[in-house]
């Protein structure tokens, strides 16, 4: 029976038509390719007598959470109960089977058997009441306007998205439960509610009736519940705790962090300036002083070599008068030789004022400039002020670089047309693009992640096909042809990244930049 359950859904996969991507760059849309629509066909005697659906979210490329009311027909019958798993993009559906479930909290675990999914980020940060928040997910109302056949509901398409904002958190028996006014129906179920940066905050659960004209609201279980649910079933997921951020939002941060940090610098070379023009002129008043005073020395003694010379001048002219001839001589000659040197010592006194010898100001250039880049072994640690952190981890990236280029003595730059060197990474199974790159001078390592629809990946790979470069090279041609390959694979890329990263980077320690060995470039 559960080979014919599994020849089933792979007939559906077959009849399947192709989708329409989704070409949104924004963060709803890049989560709504982690959402899914899970079926349950039930079948007795090879004939099919029960269909259901509902949502998920991938948590994992493999693994999806769902309500566990969505497949409780699946643990009750699990002989005549297939699962299926329908992306959001793509052709074809999945079989799935179930991992964990946990009734009290409504959450369980399916692990589909082959393909992959992006997997969407949890936001484990704190959510205050009057948030926006969005609901992903296959409405059932919105089902029953636009589906023609059975095949319509196993036929991947993007999900249908509305907005709303939260309420409140509330117990209900028990379980943490966000109260929000995203409008969602029967379908939604195991369907996530996201932020701002498409973070699931909450599981999709339950509405309120509409009575006498109430008001609906929305129930989502909380991630506090979801993330005791995957621990207990062992299964990793991305935790991120960081406010969410618009790209603008977080463009302008990072100008003002920039201009603050271009004013503190301006303020300290000021100071430098200021500093090394009053010791200059400490040194020129010193200068001064030595040379006035060497000046008098001079003229002094200078003075000092005359009075003697005329005394002895006066004494020749003395012994001169008495028939002393040969005194006369030696005491005229002694006069004339000092007074001689009276008159060289005052006409090659030294100058009064002095002249210091030129040095170079704070901060001037003191060789010529290089497009190498900076040498060195650095570990960078995130800037949170200047990122907007989405869907990734934060820990410090150790970064060891060659000045041809090469990372990590295995990854390869190329210098880029803002003068930073860049690398693009486009991976064959996961649909984000990655630009690292670091300044000329080893200071600033960011990374820029793109969260991309099936069209505009598998035309960043067919870029990347086009050269391909493993490891590091001095080559100029093979160097040209990589710079060339990566600005045109960014010119295929969103205007803005959904993700972007921006480090410090400071020269390491040995025992932090050995760890460089073990981590990607």
């Amino acid at each position: 029976m559960t080979r014919l359950l599994t020849l089933l859904l792979a007939l559906f996969a077959l009849a399947l038509t192709p989708s329409l991507p989704a070409h949104a760059a924004d963060d709803i849309s890049a989560a709504s390719r982690s959402v899914v629509r899970v079926v349950t066909v039930a079948m007795v005697d090879g004939e099919v007598v029960g269909f259901g659906h509902g949502s998920g979210i991938a948590i994992s490329p493999t693994r999806i959470v769902t309500n566990a009311h969505v497949v409780e027909s699946a643990v009750k019958y699990p002989g005549n109960v297939a699962l299926g798993v329908v992306p959001s993009e793509g052709q074809k559906s999945y079989a799935g089977k179930l991992i964990a479930i946990d009734t009290t909290r409504d959450l369980a675990l399916i692990e589909i058997t082959e393909g992959r999914l992006p997997a969407a980020a949890v936001y484990t940060g704190p959510l205050e009441s009057g948030t926006d928040v969005v609901a992903l997910g296959y409405p059932g109302n919105v089902d029953l306007a636009t589906a023609r056949s059975a095949a319509d509901y196993i036929t991947p398409r993007t999900p249908t998205r509305s907005e709303g904002n939260l309420s409140n958190t509330q117990a209900v028996d028990g379980v943490a439960m966000l109260v929000h006014t995203a409008k969602i129906s029967r379908g939604n179920s195991g369907g996530p509610l996201v932020d701002g940066c498409g973070r699931i905050t909450g599981i999709n659960t339950a509405i309120t009736r509409a009575d006498d004209g109430d008001s609906p609201f929305a129930f989502a279980i909380s991630t506090r519940e979801l993330a005791r649910f995957l621990a207990d079933a062992d299964q990793q997921y991305a935790g991120i705790g960081t406010p969410c951020l618009s790209m603008a939002e977080a463009d302008a941060r990072d100008r003002a962090a920039l201009d603050a940090e271009s004013r503190a610098s301006a303020e300290a070379n000021a100071a430098k300036e200021a500093a090394a023009k009053l010791d200059r002129e400490l040194k020129q008043a010193r200068a001064e002083e030595a040379a006035l005073a060497s000046r008098e020395n001079r003229i002094a003694l200078a003075g000092v070599l005359f009075v003697i010379g005329a005394l002895a001048a006066g004494a020749g002219l003395l012994f001169y008068s008495q028939k002393n001839i040969r005194n006369a001589k030696i005491a005229g000659g002694a006069g004339a030789v000092l007074v001689l040197g009276a008159a060289v010592l005052f006409v090659t006194r030294p100058d009064a004022h002095a002249e210091l010898a030129d040095t170079p100001a704070p901060g001037a250039a003191t060789g010529t400039a290089t497009a190498a880049l900076a040498e060195g072994q650095y570990l960078c640690t995130i800037q949170p002020e200047r990122s907007r952190v989405t869907v990734s981890a934060t820990t410090d990236v150790p970064v060891k670089i060659h000045g041809g280029g090469c990372v990590n003595d295995r990854t390869q730059y190329a210098q880029g047309s803002d003068g930073r060197w860049q690398r693009i990474l486009v991976p064959n199974e996961e649909a984000t693009v990655t630009v690292a790159s670091i300044d000329q001078a080893g200071k600033e390592y960011r990374v820029d992640r793109y969260l991309l629809d099936a069209e505009t990946m598998a035309k960043a790979r067919e870029i990347r096909a086009g050269t391909t470069l493993k490891g590091c090279t001095t080559d100029a041609g093979a160097l040209a042809a990589l710079a060339t390959q990566q600005e045109a694979i960014r010119s295929a890329l969103p205007p803005s990244p959904n993700e972007r990263l921006v480090y410090r980077c400071q020269k390491s320690t040995a025992a932090a930049a050995a760890a460089a060995g073990s981590n990607g470039g």
